[in-house]
């Protein structure tokens, strides 16, 4: 089981994705190339506009990941972080970021915004985006390390937060998330949230939060099309830093 939205995205668009579940299959079925790679709550982001090939690995450590190319998908691994999906329909392109809080707050969905516009010409108005199952607001609660961390990167850090002791307060992540990407300039319009609560629905979800360790971990993905071809496209190294 995996769940799709279709507002979001689709196969007459030309794009594949997936937001997985505890009981989802690979989602590789029709992709000629899987990209997984190693997630470190950090602010890289890797590029792909060249072919790839089967099996190959990348090296380093990356949270967001971005092709112009058809047949591959891109992947990103959670249990409770945010899932992004991103696709741009005019420059045909498509990436996937890995958005936990210490990723959200360092700003790692506006980097790879600015990475897709740098590389690709990629325009903010233009993108679809989507949000996968994530901690909720109603469960996520947060100490010190991590409110002094937000307040010092945002202003209305207090729109995110509901206190509920000294040093403490539920977080809404998926609400910084959003946030950021309006602040970037995608259109209300194109942003689609799944809003489902990782540690609500045990059945549904693997939770760190909820089961005190790593028991399963959920892939989403996403891929352009193998019919669609991108041409013309900038070649270049393969991290923004």
């Amino acid at each position: 089981m995996v769940i799709t939205i279709p507002s979001f995205a689709g196969a007459r668009a030309g794009v594949r994705h997936f937001f997985g579940t505890r009981r989802s299959g690979s989602g590789h079925e029709s992709a000629r190339v899987v990209v997984s790679v190693k997630q470190v709550h950090g602010t890289d982001v890797l590029v792909l506009d060249h072919p790839v090939d089967s099996g190959q690995e990348f090296d380093g450590e990356w949270d967001a990941l971005v092709t112009d190319q058809p047949g591959v998908l891109l992947t990103v691994r959670t249990a409770d972080c945010v899932p992004v999906l991103i696709h741009d329909p005019v420059r045909e392109v498509v990436a996937a970021v890995h958005t936990g809080w210490r990723g959200a707050v360092a700003g790692i969905l506006p980097k790879t915004l600015a990475v897709m516009q740098q590389r690709f010409g990629s325009q903010p108005a233009s993108l679809r985006m989507s949000l996968g199952p994530s901690v909720g607001a109603c469960c996520y609660e947060v100490d010190e390390p991590v409110l002094s961390r937000l307040r010092a990167a945002y202003a209305d850090w207090r729109s995110l937060v509901r206190d509920t002791g000294p040093g403490r307060a539920m977080l809404n992540l998926r609400g910084l998330v959003l946030g950021q990407a309006r602040s970037a300039g995608l259109r209300a319009d194109g942003i689609h949230p799944v809003g489902l609560c990782t540690v609500c629905h045990p059945t549904l979800f693997y939770s760190y939060r909820r089961e005190g360790e790593v028991r399963g971990t959920m892939v989403s993905g996403i891929m352009l099309a193998p019919r669609c071809r991108a041409a013309g496209r900038r070649r270049g190294k393969r991290r923004a830093d």
